[in-house]
């Protein structure tokens, strides 16, 4: 096999499920795109000490300021940043048709998914209180997981 038919195999979108494929994976980036938003504000906010307007119905300053906030001296958004533009650069790489980097992105994802349901707990059960910045990122995340798994892995 020649190096440019194993290229071509490796790269083109149509070898790894076609316009679908690529839709999807086009979509899990544009919503990394919007996480990688919410998770930098969050982020800023919370260095440069200001807290965030959630309106009346939500108790921000509770899930923010909480000790579940940060880990190890970093607040918890920062590494959503490190999620989100992990997310948005590996599935921007997939719609393109490189194969090889899906596996990081599903595994991100994962990762990302199972810390929502952390979150969510600690929201819901330990802190009684709701962040809708929180709550935006966890739908962001969950339409990024079930469209990973409605995409196509290899062509019908």
């Amino acid at each position: 096999m020649s190096a440019a038919s194993r290229k071509k195999s490796n790269t083109a979108p149509a070898a790894t499920g076609g316009r679908a494929f690529t839709i999807l994976h086009t979509l899990v980036a544009l919503f990394a795109l919007v996480g990688l938003a919410d998770a930098t504000y969050l982020t800023v906010l919370h260095l440069a000490g200001e807290t965030a307007a959630c309106g009346s119905s939500f108790d921000c300053s509770a899930v923010l300021g909480s000790s579940y906030a940060t880990v190890a001296g970093q607040p918890v958004a920062s590494f959503g940043i490190i999620a989100y533009f992990t997310v948005f650069s590996t599935a921007t790489l997939v719609a393109f048709g490189y194969r090889k980097v899906r596996m990081l992105l599903v595994l991100t994802v994962t990762c990302m998914f199972l810390a929502t349901l952390w979150f969510l707990y600690l929201q819901a059960f330990v802190l009684h209180a709701f962040c809708p910045y929180c709550l935006f990122s966890a739908a962001l995340t969950f339409l990024m997981a079930g469209l990973l798994l409605a995409a196509p892995t290899r062509s019908a």
